[in-house]
């Protein structure tokens, strides 16, 4: 036993840790023991006691703390519906114009509502520009593409101004919208629909029957939207007084550009949504800004004297082969314009180049010539160097710093009175006369007559003349400029000086424009600038009588005399320079004057540019003034006053 307990091997190593518990398993075997017997003592150490292995507890899953897990949840949830929250108040409150824009503009169609353009009528409410009802054709490209060939061959034969060319390149184009015409008349719209409708009903036949894929595509996708014309009822009267508009309806010139932003107005607007195919949606939202009709004008044009002076001076244009001609009439006591004609001129409603939208009445500058003496006698008067007793002995010609200047006529010396030297029209009589002036207080009358300055109409493209600079002026531009040469003016200008003597010496500014029309039809009158005496009323009545001996049978212009009346008047014929040159070679011949002379209601001023033939003022433009003064008197109902022709002595 003890040789066996020596070999066991020690309980410390690994082998007897293994076997340990089978030992112990062993030991828990209850064993029967010899009664009577002992088991011998056994000398072996006695066994370490085995550690008990402490068997772990499950892990146990740790539950989170639930306020704080409700916090955080609170708090995402809460920060959620703030971004909610701010949107909606962007999209609300801060900026809901652009989003509810943004939102109707992929399904909203804009539409312009044009403004009533103002009419432009004569000083009796006749019509002279007025806006009518037109409309733009459009068309949807997607629908007219595949007929455009078709549709082309119907709108241009009746839209003129455009070709097939362009009509199939608008009707094929990209998009959903293009504009075809403008400006298209009502009649016009409606026999094409007229012609459309007919293309589409053998069309139609065709497709009865077919199967989908096979029709034939109808001719439609053109649509309309209001666009409206500018008209003139009388065609070319005033013509190239009024103006024309362009396509935009803005004016391009005249009175329709210069007075543009009180005609045109303010357009409004609507904004309808549209199905796929741009039909309107009935009862669906829109808007509609209301447009603001513009501003009338009524002139102070007479159209009735305006169209007699147009004819008249276009028949002594074609008599006399002049290249244009020009008639001013205004009322002496008002200053108002009653006619401004020109010729040429031409029809607004018909086709017109760029040439023929200017106004020469204010737009052209010319040297008077001898009409320009009337103002040179008025100031020499009103400064006490002349008078109706005034004799001059007048030679054939005058030296002037060397340059030597005559009369119209060759004479030898004559002795003229004051009112001979007007009779007759003497260059050299006038500059005698005018030397006995200072030049700078020459120059100041000149200007309060109104030449070199505006003449306040505001007129677009108006000239205001030539006038030398400055009152220091040599000799020879004082003496050219008494008789008519080396100043330009426009005819309005030279009309409103002849004006100002029939005044008795009192310088209205010309008028155009009488009143402004409202909207309602409130008539507000037009502001111009106030009137100003700029001679006495003893200097143009002692101009008037020298005047009037012009068209007595001994004057220069008996052709310009009206029977039953007395009539004042100058002629001028002047030369002009011709364009490019720098040097004289062409002419202007012109009338003016005024009657009654002794209780002056109208003047007129006649001007023909390079006449051909004999030239005079008297000759080509006394006629016309005759003509043209006669129906003003007669259509006012001025009664003849019944005053003999005075007989007044023009030599001594």
């Amino acid at each position: 036993m003890k040789k066996a307990a020596a070999k066991r091997p020690s309980s410390s190593t690994p082998t007897a840790r293994k076997q340990a518990p089978a030992k112990k398993s062993a030991a828990k075997r209850p064993v029967k023991k010899a009664a009577g017997k002992k088991r011998p003592p056994q000398n072996r150490p006695r066994p370490r006691p085995k550690k008990r292995r402490v068997r772990k507890a499950p892990r146990m899953l740790r539950l989170g703390r639930p306020a704080l897990r409700l916090r955080l949840t609170f708090g995402v949830m809460a920060f959620v519906l703030s971004l909610f929250a701010g949107r909606l108040v962007l999209l609300q409150g801060v900026d809901p114009d652009s989003y509810a824009a943004a939102a109707t503009k992929e399904n909203a169609r804009s539409y312009t509502l044009h403004a009533d353009r103002g009419t432009i009528e004569d000083r009796n409410g006749v019509e002279l520009a007025v806006t009518e009802d037109a409309v733009a054709i459009t068309a949807d490209p997607q629908q007219t593409k595949p007929v455009a060939q078709q549709l082309a061959a119907i709108l241009a034969p009746k839209l003129p101004g455009t070709t097939t060319a362009k009509l199939i390149a608008a009707l094929s184009g990209t998009g959903r919208f293009a504009y075809v015409a403008h400006q298209v008349s009502p009649t016009t719209w409606s026999a094409i629909q007229a012609d459309i409708k007919a293309a589409n009903i053998p069309i139609a036949a065709q497709n009865k029957g077919k199967p989908k894929e096979q029709l034939l595509p109808l001719l439609t996708g053109l649509y309309t939207e209001e666009d409206p014309i500018r008209s003139h009822p009388n065609g070319s009267i005033a013509a190239t007084l009024v103006g024309v508009t362009g396509a935009d309806g803005k004016g391009l010139s005249g009175l329709e550009y210069g007075l543009n932003d009180k005609l045109s107005g303010v357009n409004g607007k609507a904004v309808y949504e549209v199905d796929a195919r741009g039909n309107q949606i009935p009862n669906a939202n829109h808007t509609v800004q209301e447009p603001k009709p513009g501003v009338g004008v009524q002139l102070t044009l007479d159209t009735d004297l305006q169209f007699f002076a147009e004819k008249r001076i276009q028949q002594a244009v074609q008599q006399y082969k002049a290249s244009a001609g020009t008639v001013v009439v205004m009322d002496v006591k008002t200053g108002e314009l009653l006619a401004l004609a020109n010729y040429p001129s031409f029809d607004p409603n018909k086709p017109y180049t760029s040439k023929d939208l200017n106004n020469p009445a204010l737009e052209r500058s010319f040297e008077p010539g001898s009409v320009q003496k009337v103002v040179t006698m008025a100031a020499l008067a009103d400064a006490g160097k002349i008078n109706l007793n005034t004799k001059l002995q007048v030679p054939g010609s005058i030296d002037v710093q060397r340059r030597i200047i005559k009369d119209h006529w060759a004479h030898d010396k004559m002795n003229l009175t004051i009112s001979g030297v007007i009779a007759k029209s003497s260059n050299v009589g006038t500059i005698m006369a005018a030397q006995r002036m200072p030049i700078a207080q020459f120059v100041k009358y000149l200007h309060d007559f109104g030449f070199g300055e505006p003449t306040g109409l505001n007129f677009p493209g108006e000239t205001n003349g030539r006038l030398a600079p400055g009152d220091e002026w040599p000799e020879i531009t004082r003496s050219n400029v008494a008789f008519g040469q080396g100043l330009s003016v426009n005819a309005v200008q030279e009309a409103a000086a002849v004006n100002a003597v029939a005044n008795g010496g009192v310088y209205e500014p010309p008028k155009l424009i009488r009143n402004y029309i409202q909207a309602d039809g409130t008539l507000t009158p037009n502001q111009s600038a106030p009137a100003r005496r700029v001679v006495s009323e003893q200097a143009a009545k002692e101009v008037t009588t020298m005047m009037e001996s012009v068209t007595a049978k001994k004057g220069t212009a008996p052709q310009a005399a009206i029977d039953g009346y007395l009539v004042a008047g100058k002629t001028g014929t002047a030369q002009q320079v011709v364009p490019g040159t720098g040097k004289y070679g062409n002419w202007a011949t012109s009338f003016a004057g005024f009657a009654p002379a002794d209780n002056p209601r109208f003047v007129t001023y006649v001007v023909l540019h390079d006449p051909q033939g004999a030239r005079g003022g008297g000759l080509q433009g006394g006629p016309v003034f005759r003509d043209v003064m006669s129906y003003a008197l007669q259509k006012y109902v001025v009664p003849p006053t019944g005053a003999a022709q005075p007989n007044i002595p023009l030599t001594w």
